[in-house]
């Protein structure tokens, strides 16, 4: 996968997004890098501390959040994108769900687009991408959990998200997925993700899991987001690295080699195993879904 002018080795490497939010109410970064000089500086401290891409967002998610209109998130992300383009040799994604920040963004030197919403939140979103021709990252996310078959309905949904991409005109080599840690689920629910990512990697697609410093890992591990302190196995890494949410670009081989980095994986037994009682339905659902895009089985691309 080559996203800007950067090959990914996406089947065999995991890779590092550093997340630079330009808000004032996001809940891990808020209001710290809204001056463009700071922007700057962090992007810096990125690149140096073995960032591979870096994620600019100009719209918090957290809960209760403020929405953004497109005008005032154009003005927060496209001085900072670009001053890494002018600064950087990085791929840059930009967090949005809007179509015309998506434009802006790449024109501005943008190589992604990262959509929350999973090309659901604004109908032009998958047309822009294709027309662009740029990646893209597709976030699996709902306004509310559901109760009953969390897995399926989840699976479903992801295909959904395929399905508007493959519509669209967007290639199969500039799509990556993202279970959605933390957006629509329960602590319950969010661990099940985890634990069971490889029906993510079923799809046939890279895999994108951002789980540092949200809620369920500090409640898994029983430890607060952020608490300023760490112990002596943390302070191997380098601060500024555990200080960005961390997110990985990678199939199942790679998602393995992170479960040794604080707070990004944690599974209550071990990642390879998928259970038996979900698996069937888990490919008919993959295979529905190509056969109404393609007519073939399923991406082994």
């Amino acid at each position: 996968m080559i996203i800007g002018q950067k090959e990914f080795d996406v089947w065999n490497r995991t890779y590092v997004m550093g997340i630079l939010n330009t808000t004032p109410d996001s809940f891990s970064d808020g209001g710290r890098y809204c001056d463009r000089e700071k922007a700057l500086r962090q992007a810096e401290k990125l690149v140096f501390d073995g960032a591979d891409i870096i994620d600019v967002g100009g719209e918090s998610t957290r809960p209760g959040c403020r929405p953004v209109g497109e005008e005032e998130e154009l003005e927060r992300v496209l001085p900072v994108i670009r001053l890494i383009h002018e600064n950087f040799d990085i791929p840059i994604s930009v967090d949005t769900y809007k179509s015309g920040v998506a434009r802006q963004a790449v024109q501005a030197g943008a190589a992604m687009v990262n959509d929350i919403w999973g090309l659901k939140k604004d109908k032009d979103m998958a047309g822009t991408i294709a027309e662009l021709g740029v990646c893209c990252c597709l976030m699996h996310n709902r306004q509310s959990p559901v109760r009953h078959h969390f897995m399926n309905t989840a699976l479903e949904e992801m295909n959904e998200t395929i399905l508007l991409a493959k519509q669209a005109g967007i290639k199969d080599d500039r799509i990556v997925l993202d279970p959605g840690v933390g957006f629509g689920k329960t602590y319950e629910m969010n661990l099940e993700v985890i634990r069971n990512l490889s029906a993510f990697k079923r799809f046939g697609y890279p895999v994108l899991l951002g789980a540092s410093r949200k809620s369920v890992i500090g409640l898994a591990l029983d430890l607060p987001v952020d608490n300023g302190k760490r112990e002596p196995w943390l302070r191997r890494r380098p601060p500024s690295f555990l200080a960005v949410p961390l997110c990985a670009y990678t199939m199942w081989r790679g998602i393995k080699g992170l479960s040794g980095w604080p707070g990004l994986l944690w599974a209550p037994r071990s990642l390879n195993e998928e259970p038996e009682y979900e698996m069937q339905t888990w490919d008919q659902i993959i295979q529905k879904t190509e056969r109404e895009r393609t007519g073939h089985g399923p991406n082994q691309d």
